[in-house]
């Protein structure tokens, strides 16, 4: 890696959507997501733009809901595979949100957030799965605490007000 903190195979484009990270805090969780702007369209540097805070709010309808929305995730995984960073592993991205579960909260301060471009009715790609998989592989050295049974989806932290990465993805291919 360039710096132990970002991938090497990877495009790293930096969000100003971050803090530190408490140095005691033990990352021990990976969080997926799953993201398209607007929904189900793919191929566009919208995310992108949305995680710099450089999206035009005036693009599509449905991007008036975003404009006062400061997040990112460290990591984006476009349908091609390509991986995109926004934010060092060891900084605290702002992709959790409100979350809570097995008895934790904030799960901002002890995750990775990865975001794959795509919607809970679609499915994701071989490149998606093939280059998460690698993904969580090279976290997992970097972070031994991560187990597998700590790499979840943003709906498990956030019932009832988030879905993804859905019924369409197939755990059975990163675990």
């Amino acid at each position: 890696m360039k710096d132990k903190f970002i991938l090497n195979d990877c495009n790293y484009i930096k969000s100003n959507n971050f803090d530190e990270r408490d140095n005691k805090v033990l990352v021990d969780t990976i969080i997926l997501h799953c993201i398209s702007l607007p929904e189900g369209k793919y191929d566009n540097d919208n995310v992108i733009e949305f995680f710099t805070n450089k999206l035009d709010y005036n693009k599509h309808p449905s991007f008036d809901d975003l404009r006062d929305l400061k997040v990112s995730s460290h990591l984006f995984i476009r349908r091609s595979g390509e991986i995109i960073q926004f934010v060092p592993f060891n900084r605290r991205a702002w992709h959790a949100g409100k979350s809570h579960y097995k008895g934790r909260s904030n799960y901002n301060d002890f995750s990775i957030g990865i975001e794959l471009e795509g919607s809970v009715q679609d499915s994701y790609t071989n490149e998606q799965y093939n280059k998460l998989k690698n993904c969580i592989l090279l976290l997992k050295e970097l972070f031994p605490s991560i187990q597998d049974n700590n790499i979840l989806g943003h709906s498990d932290i956030a019932p009832g007000r988030k879905t993804d990465p859905g019924s369409n993805f197939s755990w059975e291919r990163i675990l």
